[in-house]
């Protein structure tokens, strides 16, 4: 396999990149593909085997069922550091290593149904939040200390629907190239 078709199986929809200006039209997309995300996941992964559960998108990658738990795990981060932006000035988040967290006994082997249940959970919560929020807090940020730079709000919008998306693209490839779909 080259270098490209890795690159592409990692990045299926690309990486994000984000409008240099972030406009209410994009804010109000971002927030719909987070609202519908978790039903389409639902959709996407139900029925299939452990076999097909257990089986990387990419080599080296994660199994299917690792990305579930792990947008689980990543979207639960998301929302808490929407909270601490929007109630403390420019805190400084937790980091934590996701590639360690995926190989925990939970994400490697754990039924869907909790994480598919906590996605729908935290999204129920973090577009309901969203959809309340005013411009000012939408400019409120908070620091990663992996970059040691801010991240406004109206970025991670973005940021985790193009996440959504790009999970979401990492499956069905797999299930297209397999013939599952």
């Amino acid at each position: 396999m080259t270098e490209q078709e890795l690159q592409n199986l990692k990045y299926p929809i690309g990486q994000f990149v984000c409008p240099n200006t972030i406009s209410k039209q994009h804010i109000e997309s971002w927030i719909s593909i987070l609202e519908h995300f978790p039903n389409r996941l639902e959709n996407l992964v139900n029925g299939l085997t452990d076999r097909k559960l257990d089986t990387v998108y990419r080599p080296g990658g994660w199994t299917i069922r690792q990305v579930v738990h792990h947008v689980s795990d990543s979207h639960h981060h998301s929302y808490t550091r929407f909270k601490w932006a929007l109630t403390e000035d420019k805190p400084i988040i937790k980091a934590y290593y996701e590639d360690r967290w995926a190989e925990l006994i939970d994400s490697k082997f754990a039924p869907l149904d909790m994480s598919l249940h906590h996605i729908k959970a935290i999204h129920f919560k973090l577009v309901y939040l969203l959809k309340t929020l005013s411009e000012d807090d939408l400019n409120k940020s908070f620091i990663h200390p992996e970059t040691n730079s801010a991240v406004l709000l109206s970025y991670n919008v973005g940021n985790y629907a193009w996440h959504s998306n790009h999970h979401y693209a990492h499956i069905e490839n797999l299930m297209k190239r397999k013939g599952w779909i």
